[in-house]
């Protein structure tokens, strides 16, 4: 073998562990790595000796969680000026299998639209399947979950069928749902593929990779796993994880056994292990450790922190109030920016809500502190039922019709929005007049409007249509500037996120289509930029992958840290704290030097609900809160909790 890659420069600054790890050779190698340790640049490095040794690039297949990170391991692999490196491929399973689908034509051949489902248009749908068959919501949104992961709920189970005939029929009144409105969850991409690849071998071929290299593998769930295992059948294999950084099972069945149970697939898997923490001061690994030494099975795999890593700063603040916790945090980082402590780029503000982080943002920009939220994925959060919580929603629908006034989904919603049943009953009776007639729901309700068409039941859906038409209508010849305020109004809250997104849209290139589309793509897959020279405020789960100087965990109450559904039974509960534990330990190691953990003792009582906070006490206008249970967790290296007034004092 050519050991001439040893003479690089990114070979050289590596570990002793880190350089076994890049020179093995070895299949399936499994590597058991914590929060940072460096596993993802080892992974880069491992790629480079590959090229470097001669291995075809369009042969080594790299899956990565989520975009940005591909975007960054192959800007990374180009620093490192190797050959033909472009070439090799770098992405999201989800992006890989829609490649698969489109190149295959699978979806045409099957007659499905890649349109894909918004997770509030998923609302109408699950208010759509049969309530008497399926259960509640609350039954339905397993479903579905369960749906998206190839119905393979536990570990255990084999992804592919329904088995449960409540399933199988469950499974059969999305899929006509699903084709009447032309669209498809993004879920679906996974088992679609697996299933193509399973039914066609010889296309299946066409797939494989000689190298598969894996990251972040326990956030994978079962159908994703076993999709690797298929493009993996003759390829050298390597995973890269920790079970203790799993934090999608709520969403989509992620299974943090999964990188556990990897040998039972694979029982001749070599291991190897990335312990020491070159990230994060001592005192922070410290607290990580006692934190998540409180969920199940651990074996022992504690992290460790780097010999030289002691300069740290670690403060537990406690506020009165939200607007006090705002000012307050954004008053002790202008200090230090001011103070040249530390530069605006370095610094990570991390919430559980989009309004405890607006409200520091405002804070830092008032004060000369350039600052920048990243919540695109709760602006259509809200509750279609109610007219004042799904403004965003309704807007974002508004602007999709004016696009394309044939879109199914959306003019689903529009008829449905703040009605107590979606207007359910009403909708499937036009479903069911279009299905046996052959028409659009579009060409009946205007055949309703105009009188060629009799039928009293669906009044409520023609009246709502006829409202549409006018709105269309109205914004038919806008474009530019004059759109955005028409649909997102200024000085409206929930407007704010579709403005800030709009603004780097070029206005002589803003239509309702470009818009629309601008829109989705920064909602439904945003790119976070790692490289900044400005304050970043983002939720928990965004922080994934991030690192930086000063962090600041804000909102650490309970309700919030850990949020957790009354609804729950006790396994699922007990799952969600081990979840939402793995949650805090992920934000509390994205730290390189000082660490703020912040509560407050009350909050506006017209602000619990939107938030989901579950109100205890209090009086007329505030309800008490208490800080997480987690920050009793930290051990007894965590500092005593203070005033925060306190700290603003010392600060200076």
């Amino acid at each position: 073998m050519d050991h001439s890659y040893r003479n690089s420069d990114w070979y050289e600054g590596l570990s002793d562990d880190a350089r076994q790890i890049v020179d093995l050779d070895v299949s399936p190698l499994r590597i058991i790595s914590g929060p940072g340790t460096g596993k993802t640049y080892i992974l880069m490095c491992k790629i480079a000796r590959l090229l470097r040794t001669g291995v075809a690039p369009d042969r080594i297949f790299t899956c990565t969680f989520t975009r940005t990170a591909a975007k960054d391991l192959q800007n990374e692999l180009l620093r490192f000026n190797i050959e033909n490196a472009d070439k090799v491929y770098a992405g999201t399973l989800h992006s890989f299998c829609f490649y698969i689908l489109s190149n295959e034509s699978v979806l045409q051949i099957t007659g499905r639209t890649p349109r894909p489902l918004l997770d509030f248009e998923k609302r109408f749908l699950i208010e759509d399947l049969n309530a008497v068959s399926f259960g509640g919501i609350r039954d339905r949104e397993s479903r579905l979950n369960a749906f998206e992961a190839a119905w393979a709920r536990l570990q255990t189970d084999e992804p592919g069928w329904a088995n449960d005939p409540v399933d199988q029929a469950f499974q059969n009144e999305l899929s006509n749902w699903l084709r009447f409105h032309r669209a498809m969850i993004i879920g679906e991409i996974v088992p679609e593929t697996l299933k193509f690849l399973r039914n066609n071998p010889v296309l299946a071929n066409d797939y494989s990779f000689d190298y598969v290299l894996v990251d972040e593998y326990q956030d994978l769930n079962r159908a994703e796993q076993e999709l690797v295992n298929i493009i993996a059948t003759q390829a050298s294999f390597t995973i890269a994880g920790d079970k203790n950084q799993s934090i999608y099972c709520t969403f989509k069945y992620a299974h943090p056994e999964g990188i556990d149970n990897f040998c039972l697939t694979y029982p001749q898997t070599h291991d190897e292990s990335l312990l020491e923490c070159r990230r994060c001061p001592s005192i922070v690994v410290d607290m990580a450790n006692s934190l998540i030494s409180n969920n199940p099975g651990q074996n022992g795999n504690r992290l460790r922190p780097r010999p030289n890593n002691q300069n740290s700063e670690v403060q537990v603040v406690q506020w009165i109030s939200m607007d006090e916790e705002a000012s307050g945090i954004a008053q002790f980082i202008a200090d230090r920016i001011n103070n040249r402590d530390i530069t605006p780029g370095q610094v990570l503000i991390l919430t559980p809500r989009r309004r405890i982080g607006y409200a520091i943002r405002d804070s830092l920009n008032n004060l000369g502190c350039q600052a920048h939220s990243f919540f695109q994925e709760e602006a259509l959060e809200g509750n279609p039922k109610n007219l004042d919580r799904s403004n965003a929603q309704k807007a974002f629908t508004l602007l999709k019709l004016l696009a394309n006034p044939e879109d199914r989904v959306a003019l689903r919603c529009w008829c449905g929005f703040n009605d107590n049943s979606l207007c359910r009953v009403p909708w499937s009776r036009l479903k069911e007049h279009c299905e046996s007639n052959g028409q659009s729901p579009n060409t009946a309700l205007n055949q309703i409007m105009s009188g060629t068409i009799q039928n009293s039941r669906m009044d409520e859906l023609v009246s709502r249509y006829n409202d549409l038409q006018n709105r269309l209508k109205e914004l038919s010849n806008i474009n530019g500037q004059s759109l955005i305020d028409a649909i997102f109004p200024v000085n409206e809250d929930w407007a704010e996120p579709f403005r800030s997104i709009a603004s780097k849209i070029p206005l002589d290139e803003l239509n309702s289509s470009s818009l629309y589309e601008s829109l989705r793509v920064a909602i439904i897959q945003p790119e976070l930029p790692t490289d900044v020279d400005y304050i970043r405020v983002m939720s928990l789960h965004k922080s994934k992958g991030l690192s930086a100087e000063l962090v600041v965990v804000a909102g650490c109450i309970e309700g919030l840290i850990p949020s957790i559904d009354e609804g729950l039974r006790e396994l699922e509960r007990a799952r969600t704290i081990q979840e939402q534990r793995r949650l805090f330990y992920v934000a509390i190691t994205r730290t390189t030097r000082i660490l703020m953990l912040s509560s407050v003792t009350r909050i506006p009582r017209r602000e619990a609900h939107p938030m989901r906070i579950r109100i205890q006490g209090g009086n007329r206008y505030y309800a008490n809160t208490i800080s997480s249970r987690f920050i009793s967790e930290l051990g007894p290296n965590c500092p005593r909790a203070i005033i925060g007034s306190s700290i603003l004092r010392s600060s200076r």
